[in-house]
């Protein structure tokens, strides 16, 4: 089963006070309305930590929300590369993966009910942070009264308290607890002048992020005394007239301060960083990075650079940590790393620190295409040698999580080659990028990627590239529901593997168009497209591919009511995808086997193989929460037509609490069966 979410960003060791603001963010959760969903804004200036004390408060009532936790970056903040704040249907598309759905919906309004649904009744905290306006919040809110929205804002979002919507505006830290945050880097300095301290913290508007980076530039410079540093602070060119209005020049003096004190490497490191469309990096990345240009001391030491550099920047507050290995701007600090590396990185360089981010995502994703689908691998596309190393992933668990951390630094990587005319790279990489679409299924982003992907292909006059993001592009508008346009997507890779004598092409493209038929409950022009496509498959000796379509027409069979053809296609499908090793799709078989077989006369057989499916969908290589409600619901049916009527309510039941997260439509019909007598 997947796990229950846990979302929440971690929270600093040294997060300092807030005890004045926990209770009054206590008081508004006591009087949550009782049938009625309940909404917490917490406003505040940029860096006054509004992102850390809602965290901090939702982890300690963990315990009243036992469903989950989920997070969303809306992006109110963001203003590098012209992406503004991230779309509600983005946003949905990620909660409604992480709650186990295994079918989003491609409309707003489709995506936000079935998010109403999947939530109703659950006692589930949601965390919007930095969200831009209450229109982009609104179809991300909750439909029940046992769960909670929390959402973190510069601006108050008038609209929300309109809708019923508490707010609790987060201002500055006591000036005691502010200068008690600035002694952590501070140290005896900050007692012994205790003005100074005063002064600094005044002119950071007692905002913990702008104090924790005045703080760290005392620790980087021991000898410094807090008035220079208050000296400096206050020749920030209208820094306290603009701290009045939001605080903003102060951030960009101390951002300044911060950097001016780094170390060779570490401010050439943070320059490149900035110019990455990306929002995480791994050290691999980095120690690619450090080990080009001025500081690198050759690219020998390029490991041992980054390291230093990367520590730096983490103990001046300019870089978080978020795993092990793993690392992101906060949000005020990546336009700032931006600036700086436009303004300061001449055009040669600038080309080559994104040619080094593309080539490192092209190496990373080849590897975890390698670990999670290596029957997808493309022959004769292997990387050119030199290129920048991966990083290193320890079996599928690692690569999937890989992929999903760095989904939008890949498409921000996707995007720029694009743009920067690298076809080659944009149409491998979105190729690479197969298991990342297939496992995780981000449909908006699947699509996106496969236009570039393609139009990049046709630039570079690949007409095997071109085949694949035809047929791969065509898969995603088949899961959004857009089938005219997936099968016009195959029909053209059918006409180019046709014209190539791409026979395997030309097989993917014929069993493309025979699933869209099925879809649409078109049986005889399904069943003629997997024939033709099991034909293909089998002249050239594919075995999995035949197999695949085997299983196929055994599902168009079972749909028309042709039993015995249905079974005897399955049948040879199971056997050849054990031979093979192909545990998750042979699995699927057996049930599909299983429950053909209690429909046709046989329900002892049928049952003995539902179970084992059962089974294995709960555990191991083919867990699938999916399919293992498809199976309870057959073993219900099986029950319920040898008159068991407890053992049938009770499979009923199991598959439709599954079904609640995952499908609602199915969840309703199985209550409706359930009410029936």
């Amino acid at each position: 089963r997947i796990p229950v979410p846990r979302q929440l960003p971690p929270v600093t060791a040294r997060f300092i006070d807030r005890e004045a603001d926990r209770r009054a963010l206590n008081a508004l959760h006591a009087q949550r309305p009782a049938h009625a969903p309940q909404v917490l804004v917490v406003s505040g200036l940029a860096g006054v930590g509004k992102t850390a004390f809602a965290a901090h408060w939702l982890y300690e009532h963990a315990d009243g929300f036992p469903d989950g936790q989920l997070y969303a970056d809306l992006g109110g903040q963001t203003t590098d590369w012209e992406s503004g704040p991230v779309s509600p249907a983005t946003v949905l598309e990620a909660f409604l993966v992480a709650l186990g759905t295994s079918s989003v919906p491609a409309g707003i309004a489709q995506r936000s009910a079935l998010w109403r649904s999947m939530t109703s009744g659950l006692r589930l905290a949601v965390l919007l942070d930095n969200a831009f306006t209450a229109a982009q919040v609104r179809p991300l809110l909750l439909g029940t009264p046992t769960g909670l929205t929390v959402v973190t804002s510069r601006s108050n979002l008038t609209g929300l308290r309109v809708d019923g919507a508490s707010v609790h505006r987060l201002e500055g830290l006591p000036a005691e607890s502010a200068v008690e945050l600035l002694a952590v880097g501070g140290g005896t300095r900050v007692e012994r002048e205790p003005a100074a301290a005063r002064e600094v913290v005044r002119l950071c508007g007692r905002l913990p992020l702008a104090v924790a980076l005045a703080s760290a530039q005392l620790a980087l410079r021991p000898h410094r005394s807090v008035s220079a540093l208050a000296d400096s602070l206050s020749r920030g060119l209208g820094a306290v007239d603009t701290l009045r209005v939001d605080g903003e020049a102060v951030m960009r003096t101390a951002l300044d301060m911060s950097y001016d004190v780094l170390p060779d490497e570490s401010r050439a490191l943070y320059r490149r960083m900035g110019l990455l469309p990306a929002d995480r990096h791994d050290l691999s990345l980095l120690t690619a990075l450090a080990g080009d240009g001025e500081g690198s001391h050759g690219t020998g030491h390029a490991a041992d650079i980054a390291d230093t550099a990367v520590d730096a920047l983490v103990e001046s507050h300019l870089l978080e940590e978020t795993g092990p290995g793993t690392y992101r701007f906060h949000d005020l600090v990546q336009p700032h790393a931006r600036r700086l590396g436009e303004e300061l990185e001449d055009p040669g360089g600038h080309e080559r620190t994104l040619r080094r981010f593309v080539d490192w995502c092209l190496s990373t994703a080849a590897s975890a295409e390698s670990i999670l689908t290596p029957s997808h691998r493309l022959p004769g596309h292997d990387l050119p040698t030199g290129t920048v190393a991966p990083t290193p992933l320890d079996g599928p668990e690692e690569a999937l999580a890989w992929l999903d951390t760095h989904r939008n630094g890949l498409m921000g990587a996707v995007q720029h080659s694009a743009q920067a005319g690298w076809h080659s790279s944009c149409w491998r990489l979105t190729d690479l990028m197969w298991p990342l679409f297939l496992r995780l299924r981000p449909s908006e982003m699947w699509i996106e990627a496969h236009r570039l992907g393609l139009e990049a292909a046709r630039r570079s006059g690949s007409r095997q590239g071109q085949g694949r993001m035809l047929t791969s592009g065509a898969i995603g508008l088949r899961n959004a529901g857009r089938y005219p346009e997936a099968a016009d997507w195959y029909r053209q890779a059918l006409e180019m593997a046709t014209a190539d004598d791409d026979v395997r092409q030309q097989a993917q493209a014929v069993s493309g168009l025979g699933h869209v038929s099925l879809l649409a409950h078109r049986l005889d022009e399904a069943r003629d497209h997997f024939e033709h496509a099991l034909r293909l498959r089998e002249s050239i000796g594919y075995r999995r591919g035949a197999a695949l379509s085997r299983r196929r027409l055994g599902e168009t069979a079972l749909a028309g009511g042709d039993l015995a053809t249905a079974a005897e296609q399955l049948r040879r499908a199971g056997t050849e995808l054990d031979s093979l090793g192909e545990t998750y799709e042979a699995t699927r078989v057996l049930a599909l086997l299983g429950h053909v077989l209690d429909r046709g006369g046989d329900p002892d057989e049928g049952i003995r193989r539902l179970r084992e499916a059962l089974a294995r969908f709960r555990a191991g290589d083919a867990r699938s929460e999916h399919w293992e409600a498809r199976c309870l619901e057959w073993l219900g049916q099986a029950a319920e037509s040898r008159g068991d009527h407890g053992e049938s309510v009770r499979h009923y039941e199991a598959a439709r609490d599954l079904f609640r997260r995952l499908s609602p439509e199915d969840a309703e019909r199985l209550d409706d069966r359930l009410r029936q007598p």
